[in-house]
């Protein structure tokens, strides 16, 4: 299985607002692509010093299922519609898991 970790720093002009509706968004986009085996995202908690605003956390099969996910109409659409305007700076891994990691 592949995790797929994304982060994000907004521009300054972004509101709560926006990253309410991104949220919203992300989560209906994630319901709709069967490829994704866990998906979380949100604001970051902000326990810690530093870091990013938002984070997206995917989990899929393989290498072909991340593909689905990212190239995916719906996942498109949300960054045309509201991602890509809200980005100052992105950050984006790949990392592999073991299925009984996340149980």
């Amino acid at each position: 299985m592949i995790l797929h970790l994304a982060t994000f720093r907004w521009k300054d002009d972004v509101t709560a607002a926006d990253v309410a509706e991104l949220t919203d968004a992300l989560r209906d986009m994630a319901a709709g692509i069967p490829e994704l085996r866990s998906y979380v995202c949100g604001e970051s908690l902000r326990l810690r010093p530093g870091g990013a605003d938002f984070g997206v956390a995917a989990i899929v099969a393989d290498e072909d299922g991340l593909n689905a996910y990212l190239d995916s109409a719906a996942h498109a659409a949300v960054y045309e519609r509201l991602l890509g305007r809200m980005i100052a700076e992105r950050a984006a891994v790949q990392l592999p898991v073991e299925s009984s990691a996340w149980l």
